[in-house]
């Protein structure tokens, strides 16, 4: 009888044993790192992406940029070169989704604020308003480090083709002028290749955690 009892203590820390390893293996398979998708124009909706290139399915990247930041520093997509960022379309008038965009951007800056490999990048809509020393005034207002979160005001045609045909950000506002739109809530991961990785709503905390989730899993990429 003891010895059944001894027999069946070893067979059940073997069982065990085996049954951990199989747990094991279950979970690391089906938590294997899965890359973020690389978004094309004919991925995201018709009404955010410039006709001309609605059905473009692959290549597509940000294109050059030459603005101005709040510091009246010139920047180029140089500064943001071998760099993960994170962009949006604001202006500082805005009474409505902006402050609280410009809010989660500030919380994804703490987080990003000792990490070398990522950055920040807001476009203004109006740039006739948005002046340098009316961006500058917004960035001290809202905490904005300069060496981490650029806010950029230049050529307003600029600014909207960068919307349209390099974020795929914003719909226009209907009136059939070529370079209108309306604001947009969009936040986009770009990665350091100038590819678009993810579309965040700016305005939902759950969003910004997704954000925050989905650098991380962006950094492991070589």
């Amino acid at each position: 009888m003891l010895s059944f009892f001894k027999d069946y203590k070893i067979f059940g820390i073997v069982f065990l044993i085996l049954s951990i390893i199989i747990v094991s293996i279950i979970y690391n398979t089906l938590n294997v790192y899965q890359p973020l998708p690389i978004y094309q124009p004919a991925m995201v909706s018709t009404e955010l992406v410039d006709s001309t290139i609605q059905y473009q399915k692959k290549y597509h990247k940000i294109a050059d940029f030459k603005l101005i930041n709040q510091n009246g520093k010139t920047i180029t997509q140089n500064d943001y070169k071998n760099k993960i960022y994170v962009a949006d379309f604001f202006f500082t008038t805005c009474q409505t989704i902006c402050p609280i965009m410009t809010n989660h951007m500030a919380d994804i800056q703490k987080e990003i604020i000792n990490d070398d490999e990522v950055m920040l990048l807001s476009h203004t809509v109006t740039p006739d308003i948005d002046t340098v020393a009316q961006l500058k005034r917004y960035a001290i207002e809202k905490g904005v480090n300069d060496a981490k979160w650029n806010m950029v005001t230049g050529d307003k045609k600029q600014i909207y083709e960068l919307a349209r045909k390099s974020y795929l950000a914003v719909k226009d506002d209907g009136d059939g002028g070529d370079f209108d739109m309306i604001h947009t809530e969009n936040f986009m991961l770009i990665d350091k290749k100038r590819q678009i990785r993810g579309f965040y709503d700016g305005t939902d905390p759950e969003a910004i955690k997704e954000l925050l989730e989905d650098i991380e899993i962006l950094k492991q990429e070589k």
